[in-house]
């Protein structure tokens, strides 16, 4: 006997996630746990696997496995009972509720959420052309490998430099040490021709506290690698950097990891945005401009509460962006969130060593990177282990 099938259900409201970061990785869990019937949700990104910002710097090391470093949004989406579009988007038409897209026609939406990260800020001269930069990370993932391959073709001195000397610079060259002298002692190698160096526009470390700092500097001295204090780079060439106090350095590697942009599309868009380019919210992570919009993680710039970019608030940003997507769906009215202040940094020193940071509190260890490699894989699992 044949059953007639069960119509599927009507889509009455469209919830478009645009990027699949940090914080909507977190929304599509918990829409999949808790679907909501009549919302057909969307994601739109430019990767099918997202990479985990607090993993990169042991990923780059060889800690981790790209697997083990990387969320799959494919199964996550099948999870969420989602669709996804794999796409880049290049704009917003606001007044008629749609994302544009580079390859593929617009798609409609009810509500939007943008959580797309950030662009590396390349206006200084060169830089586009001569540097690695940090970001988006998936795009500094291929580029590491080619870099990896040419520094490991030669035996004449070789100078990598960091520009950036926050967290994820000092972190990211740290990484890049350790990973090459694993990678040469494989081949009975030395990495004596590699010379390290840190450009910085001020202090080393400058959000933490000043025992976080000395610390770093003691690391840094201790690993060979020079500190260039209070150095802006206003120029980069083949195998030179140039900084504001006039010196030309000979540089033949350059890692970007200064202060990142928004994309410019944004602000054509018509969305508010602050100074730099990032879509100004609320403290309910909704547009200031536009009610039928949200942003959070490296892109939303909090009107209210202004804090560092940190992949530390977008994953706190999960929960009640999600919270609050449903709310706007159902028309509720929307709560309010308030980052905290004071927030813990744990950060790693290449090899299975870490720094924790959080306020005026300072200690370091191995304990202290495994605390933070415990953390990561907890966070991980939570995206492997989908019923």
């Amino acid at each position: 006997m044949n059953f007639p099938l069960s119509p599927a259900p009507a889509i009455l409201k469209d919830l478009v996630l645009l990027g699949g970061g940090h914080s909507h990785v977190i929304v599509l869990k918990r829409f999949g746990m808790d679907p909501m019937p009549g919302v057909r949700v969307t994601l739109v990104s430019r990767v099918v696997e997202t990479p985990y910002s607090g993993m990169l710097p042991g990923l780059i090391a060889g800690h981790y496995s790209r697997d083990e470093a990387h969320i799959d949004l494919q199964r996550l989406t099948h999870f969420a009972g989602a669709r996804a579009v794999f796409d880049e988007a290049i704009g917003l038409d606001l007044a008629s509720r749609q994302v544009r897209f580079r390859e593929r026609p617009p798609i409609s939406y009810d509500v939007l959420s943008i959580d797309i990260g950030s662009t590396p800020n390349l206006q200084v001269p060169g830089a586009a052309e001569h540097t690695v930069a940090v970001k988006p990370i998936d795009r500094l993932l291929e580029r590491w490998s080619a870099l990896t391959a040419r520094l490991c073709a030669t035996d004449a001195t070789t100078r990598i430099a960091v520009v950036g000397g926050g967290a994820g610079g000092v972190e990211l060259l740290l990484a890049v040490q350790h990973a090459m002298r694993a990678r040469l002692a494989r081949d009975g190698r030395t990495d004596a021709h590699l010379e390290y160096h840190v450009f910085t526009e001020a202090d080393l470390l400058p959000t933490h506290n000043a025992s976080v700092r000395r610390r770093f500097e003691r690391i840094l001295a201790e690993r060979g690698v020079t500190v260039h204090k209070s150095s802006a780079v206003l120029q980069v060439g083949t195998g030179f950097v140039r900084t504001a106090d006039g010196r030309t350095h000979a540089i033949d590697e350059t890692l970007w990891t200064t202060q990142a942009a928004a994309a410019p599309w944004l602000a054509r868009s018509g969305l508010a945005v602050d100074e730099h380019g990032f879509v100004r919210v609320s403290s309910t992570l909704q547009s200031t401009s536009h009610a039928d919009v949200f942003a959070a993680g490296d892109i939303a710039s909090m009107a209210h509460h202004p804090r560092p970019k940190s992949g530390v608030f977008a994953v706190r940003q999960g929960r009640p962006l999600a919270r609050n997507l449903r709310r706007a769906l159902l028309g509720k009215r929307l709560e309010q969130y308030r980052p905290q202040r004071r927030f813990l940094s744990l950060i790693s020193t290449g090899d299975r060593y870490a720094v924790a940071s959080r306020g005026p509190f300072a200690c370091e260890g191995s304990w202290v990177w495994r605390w933070k490699d415990w953390i990561d894989r907890r966070f991980m699992g939570t995206f492997k282990a989908l019923r």
